[in-house]
């Protein structure tokens, strides 16, 4: 008879009480089993199988490459390798076409992946979608502000929210959302006074990245936070450590060393 978990895996009722006594949610990116088992260690609250697997992981440009199998795969190995943490999976580009096509990709995650929710990127448009998911029970994180899937029809990547009319649209937005039943919601580049004030508005918890302090919690690509980068990091991601340098000085040193002993044989065989 297997043996339960003496750690208790965090719902998105324990993310709810976190936003109701004011304590800071945490939330990172991992993508493998290995990332998703140190993460999880670390006391992490939440961990996204963001679909930004297919720049860091996958080496495109953006994430519109990205797969719903991709994310199944990876989301499996993330579920299957933590205990502690809330597990959510992005719905990856042509999965939220509409509410019924949204549904049988969302069904499909957690069926096949094991995790417990699923983040949507998208606004008004989104809200009979997460309508949809919701009342069939599947729990919605949202996603507005700066929404890499829609990156062709913003015009690239830059700072939501700056003008009266954006601020507006970004506000009406995220209650939208709420009502619809998204249980948190991702703020993604918006400025940092506009997200306080979203923060401020709503009941259910909101997470920011590069959006200032004023959020109930922030996230960040677990690459950006430990310099496991080949390309410059966001503004915004602050790099805890160099793993990158780590990883080029072991490699070297490997090579190096590998490369001294095929010599000392030959000397020595000479």
């Amino acid at each position: 008879m297997s043996v339960p978990s003496a750690t208790k895996r965090l719902t998105i009722r324990d993310i709810g009480r976190l936003r109701q006594r004011a304590e800071p949610i945490a939330m990172l990116t991992a993508y493998d089993s290995v990332m998703a088992t140190l993460v999880d260690q670390s006391g992490i609250d939440i961990i996204l199988v963001g679909d930004s697997l297919g720049n860091v992981v996958l080496g495109h440009e953006t994430t519109l490459k990205v797969t719903l199998a991709d994310m199944i795969r990876h989301a499996a190995a993330v579920a299957r390798s933590t205990e502690h943490a809330l597990v959510v999976c992005d719905m990856p580009f042509g999965t939220t076409t509409d509410p019924e096509t949204a549904l049988r990709s969302a069904v499909d995650i957690l069926q096949h992946s094991g995790v417990q929710a699923v983040k949507i990127e998208g606004g008004l448009s989104m809200v009979p979608v997460i309508k949809r998911l919701t009342d069939y029970g599947i729990p919605v994180m949202a996603h507005i502000g700066l929404m890499p899937q829609a990156v062709h029809q913003l015009g690239g990547y830059y700072t939501h929210g700056k003008a009266a009319e954006s601020a507006d649209r970004l506000s009406r937005e995220a209650r939208a959302l709420e009502e619809a039943g998204a249980f948190a919601i991702v703020l993604e580049c918006i400025v940092a006074e506009v997200a306080t004030a979203i923060t401020a508005e709503l009941a259910i918890p909101t997470i920011g990245i590069g959006s200032g302090p004023g959020c109930a919690g922030q996230v960040l690509v677990i690459n950006d936070l430990i310099g496991l980068n080949t390309r410059p990091a966001p503004s915004f991601a602050k790099p805890r450590a160099d793993a990158a340098g780590l990883v080029r000085t072991a490699v070297a040193d490997y090579v190096a060393e590998t490369k001294a002993s095929a010599l000392q044989k030959r000397a020595g065989a000479a």
